[in-house]
């Protein structure tokens, strides 16, 4: 059962073709056999989820109705509120804090769907980072090359999810922490529009630019978990069938969104490009001040937000995190401001954008995963740090708040890469029909089986 998909899994336990119990046990199972060697999960949750997948059984064969996901297992990021879980964010600095009282929003949205939450993931501290390769808990390992990085800061999720330990994951993206691991791991990632889900309960990091999204290895399936977190308005997955065949205007980034790209990467994206008929080399002026402005809110926002904490306790932070905290206590406080006006006018070009296409594409990262460990790469001739060249490509893209489906470029047997299928704010629904659309060309597919 480990490599059907969340719809799949749904139909069997709600026809009894296999009972949630059983489903969660082999799903327990595989976790103990799989995460010794990814390091995906902080906190498994073996009694919870049996019980409740105990209870969703004893509904279906009473005929009480269930939620479109019953019996689904799933797992979030370390950062989501869990009721009765202290929620670490990746630290040890919050060890001591009391217990969440209640589930994040988009959690309980889940559960009460009937996904069987199973567990916590791994993820870089306080969610600034792209590599997992957390100071306090390890790091997690890619499952397509366990010497490679995972990517992040959202790794354990998208790990997770990459070697079919659990079909459906949650995580967060403030630059780029869905679309990189996913990515790097060969899976979809969806970052919906800046304040489409309810981010409560979602520990923060950088107020104007955090997103929650979830992680899963089809677009049917992506589609179908974010009806359920979206919780309001038009479903999404019914819409998906017409969509996909809707002719629509499509444009290929070019210009910074291709600076520096690996070979690979770049084949990858000219045949994502070549099957869907886009026009290439769209520029988007203004994406490298973007990137820059994108960075300073970062550093800004996460400095004021752990300022009490970095004082008290700095041994207690990871080095790398600690380091870049400090340097953004040192921006004045124009320095926001500022940003905020770039963000502005950036979005009113992406807009000017939109209005000749429907669709933009771009590469995810610019790179094959890094090793972990490995602190810069030489890209375009120029040796460059790994940490801080990631998110090349998707911070100008987050920084508006623009809705991306990081979807996986089919490439058997070698190491994952990715494209941003980006759409205008609140059309979420494009994004999906475009990923649709590719993986019944065969462009883009599930990761392959690699954990058996």
């Amino acid at each position: 059962m480990s490599r059907l998909g969340a719809l799949d899994i749904a139909a069997a336990v709600a026809q009894r073709r296999t009972s949630a119990e059983a489903l969660i046990g082999e799903t327990l199972q595989r976790i103990g056999q799989v995460d010794t060697q990814i390091n995906a999960f902080t906190a498994v949750f073996a009694d919870q989820a049996l019980a409740h997948a105990r209870r969703l059984d004893a509904d279906i064969a009473a005929g009480r109705p269930v939620g479109p996901l019953a019996g689904v297992p799933f797992a979030v990021k370390n950062l989501y509120d869990v009721e009765g879980l202290t929620t670490l964010a990746g630290s040890i600095i919050r060890r001591d804090a009391p217990p969440a009282s209640a589930d994040a929003p988009l959690v309980a949205r889940l559960r009460a769907a009937g996904a069987v939450l199973i567990g916590a993931l791994n993820m870089d501290e306080f969610a600034y980072g792209f590599v997992t390769e957390n100071h306090h808990y390890g790091p997690t390992r890619n499952p397509h090359d366990p010497t490679r990085i995972s990517g992040g800061s959202s790794g354990g999720s998208a790990a997770a999810v990459a070697a079919a330990m659990v079909p459906l994951s949650l995580g967060s993206d403030t630059n780029g922490s869905i679309r990189v691991p996913a990515a790097l791991c060969g899976i979809f990632g969806l970052k919906p529009t800046f304040g489409r889900l309810n981010r409560t309960g979602v520990y923060p990091f950088v107020d104007s630019l955090d997103h929650a999204g979830p992680f899963a290895r089809s677009v049917e399936d992506i589609a179908a978990v974010y009806d359920v977190l979206n919780g309001e308005g038009a479903p999404v997955a019914p819409t998906l069938e017409a969509l996909a065949d809707r002719p629509l205007r499509i444009g290929a980034l070019g210009g910074w969104f291709v600076q520096g790209a690996f070979p690979e990467v770049l084949e990858s994206f000219e045949r994502v490009v070549h099957a869907l008929g886009a026009e290439p080399g769209v520029l988007a002026p203004g994406a490298e001040a973007a990137r820059s402005a994108a960075f300073c809110l970062s550093a800004y926002e996460g400095a004021r937000l752990h300022d009490a904490d970095i004082r008290a306790r700095p041994q207690d932070y990871d080095p790398a995190v600690r380091d870049r905290l400090l340097a953004g206590a040192l921006l004045t406080d124009d320095v926001p401001a500022m940003a905020q006006r770039y963000r502005r006018v950036f979005q009113a070009q992406m807009r000017g954008l939109f209005a000749d296409y429907d669709i933009l594409l771009a590469p995810t990262v610019p790179c094959l995963a890094p090793v972990i460990g490995q602190p810069t790469m030489n890209l375009d001739g120029q040796e460059v740090s790994v940490r801080q060249t990631l998110g090349l490509y998707t911070q100008p893209i987050s920084f508006v708040g623009l809705p991306v489906l990081a979807a996986p470029v089919d490439r058997p047997g070698q190491l994952p890469v990715g494209v941003q299928i980006i759409a205008p704010a609140w059309r979420e629904d494009l994004a999906l029909a475009v990923g649709l659309r590719l993986q019944r060309q065969g462009v883009v597919a599930h990761p392959p089986e690699r954990f058996a």
